[in-house]
């Protein structure tokens, strides 16, 4: 099952393990139980301290439960943990056998403190795709909360291998995570994500916490590419520096192959987005994640420019570089959110294994529309791409291949008008014929909408100017409308979205921040009182 160069790596991550643990398996007659038999006997022969028993009575077959013997244990993978979610695996053996997490000790502390329902269990259940890049951060977190706290379960289930479930639970995105059977979470969720939906008084704790932080030289909002650039760039000048962002990494979490990032062959979104955060916190960097800024107010008489932020708390800094990056953005038709992940997606490295052998359509003829094109005519039995235009935009190698499948339906000159459903899921898609005006509907059950981005400036409006499609008005040193606030990234009329460029922007916008601020004078103290 696995190869010699993987038993070598994994071998070597099991000489870590602290106590013996045990891989009790659910197995039938299929081919997958045989393949499931096949990896936990090569885990095994690694280490002395991993056992393997056959006689476990989980009706998912075939599952495995990683424990401790004589234990009762709280990890489940229903499916085999290969591809994206063999590091959740490694990862489950290692903690499991005492090996100490890479957590802060608050979290190991929180996590600790959790309590349910008296008398029950939290059991989170996480439908995932062995292809989706989001999912092992979700797994991975919610196992870790199992080996720490005795009253949390964590269940892996693929939805590919149990597509019966799927389509009885309704399953149409992944991850997708059930509490006890109700739905908790869908997508990317960090530890403290899932924490603080779990713990209600973090909030308010939190609150207090960044209310009491001293003024910032430079406060960089949003913690992209753009974001990041900024915070390395105003740390290493010696400067006070904050990173206050909901989602540290942004955009790129979503992204899955990179292959333009000069000097960087190929990586991945979650790997770049890692390492981002690695390289901010080489620097004296305050990172206050997972918060989401509502207002900014420019700075008054005492030369602080103030960010508050969604739980109430207000930040303070000498100079602001707003980089909130972009989101997709939507079609705006009747029935897109009231099916949004049930049918209606935006993700098809991730989703697609839930549609296989289903028809979905593309929107969005660009490069990513047809890149998701190809990709899902692997997976689907049939792809309808609808573009707006009267031709594609992709590149032409792209709509080549495109062109070469025979499972792919083109129609150009299409206006997207409603997505329709049973109430529970997408079964059709119409829209408008632009040259004759002729309405058509599309029966099928997914949709994946490829359509571009939107900046995520909302809570900017009536602070900084903005251009007519929302984007932060920048000068070329990403100066904006209001003296001391730059901007940077995806969020601002730079033209080009790209990393590459992003990163450049962020650096200069805090540049210009370091510059104004040295040229700025001192606000004046009031007078002592005698």
């Amino acid at each position: 099952m696995l190869d010699a160069t993987i038993k070598t790596q994994l071998a070597a991550y099991l000489e870590k393990l602290q106590a013996p643990i045990e891989l009790v398996a659910s197995l039938d007659d299929s081919a997958k139980s045989t393949e499931m038999r096949e990896l936990l006997a090569d885990i095994a022969a690694l280490s002395p301290k991993v056992s393997v028993r056959e006689d476990g009575k989980d009706a998912r077959k075939p599952s495995f439960s990683v424990g401790r013997p004589g234990e009762a244990a709280r990890i489940r993978f229903a499916g085999i943990p290969m591809g994206h979610e063999f590091t959740s695996l490694v990862l489950a053996l290692l903690q499991t056998g005492g090996h100490p997490p890479k957590v802060d000790a608050a979290v190991i502390d929180q996590i600790k403190g959790l309590t349910g329902t008296p008398g029950t269990s939290m059991r989170f259940e996480t439908y995932i795709s062995l292809s989706c890049h989001n999912c092992p951060d979700v797994v991975q977190a919610l196992n870790l909360m199992a080996v720490l706290n005795p009253g949390v379960e964590s269940v892996m289930i693929d939805g590919a291998l149990y597509q019966d479930e799927v389509n009885t639970r309704q399953i149409m995105a992944v991850p997708t995570v059930l509490l006890n059977g109700e739905a908790f979470g869908q997508g990317r969720m960090t530890i403290e994500e899932i924490l603080a939906k779990i713990d209600t008084g973090a909030a308010a704790r939190d609150a207090e916490k960044l209310n009491a932080k001293d003024a910032y030289d430079v406060l960089v909002v949003g913690g992209g590419p753009a974001g990041s650039a900024a915070a390395i760039y105003a740390a290493r000048k010696g400067i006070r520096t904050g990173v206050v962002a909901e989602r540290f990494g942004g955009q790129v979490l979503d992204t899955l192959g990179i292959e333009n990032f000069i000097s960087v062959q190929r990586t991945e979104g979650p790997k770049l987005a890692m390492a981002l955060e690695q390289h901010v916190k080489e620097y004296e960097v305050d990172i206050m994640n997972l918060q989401r800024a509502e207002a900014l107010i420019p700075a008054g008489d005492d030369g602080l420019a103030q960010v508050r932020l969604a739980n109430g708390a207000t930040l303070k800094a000498k100079s602001v570089i707003l980089a909130t990056g972009a989101r997709w953005r939507e079609m705006n038709v009747p029935g897109e959110k009231e099916y949004k992940a049930k049918g209606v997606c935006f993700c098809p490295h991730c989703d697609g294994p839930l549609f296989r052998g289903k028809r979905v359509a593309v929107i969005g003829g660009g490069n990513s529309g047809v890149e998701a094109a190809i990709d899902l005519a692997g997976i689907v039995s049939h792809v309808t791409l609808l573009e707006f235009d009267s031709r594609l935009r992709a590149d032409a190698v792209l709509q080549a291949k495109l062109g070469s499948l025979p499972n792919v339906t083109i129609i150009t000159s299409a206006l997207t008008t409603e997505v329709t459903g049973d109430g529970e899921k997408v079964n059709g898609i119409v829209y408008q014929d632009r040259i004759s005006g002729a309405t058509q509907r599309v029966e099928l059950e997914g949709i994946f909408v490829q359509i571009g981005l939107l900046p995520n400036t909302d809570w900017l409006k009536g602070a900084v100017n903005l251009s007519p499609r929302g984007e932060i008005e920048i000068d070329a040193r990403g100066q904006t409308s209001v003296p001391g606030v730059f901007a940077a990234g995806d969020a601002t009329t730079s033209p080009y979205k790209q990393i590459i460029i992003a990163m450049g922007d962020g650096a200069k916008a805090s540049l210009s921040a370091f510059d104004h601020l040295i040229r700025s004078p001192t606000p004046a103290r009031a007078p002592a009182m005698a």
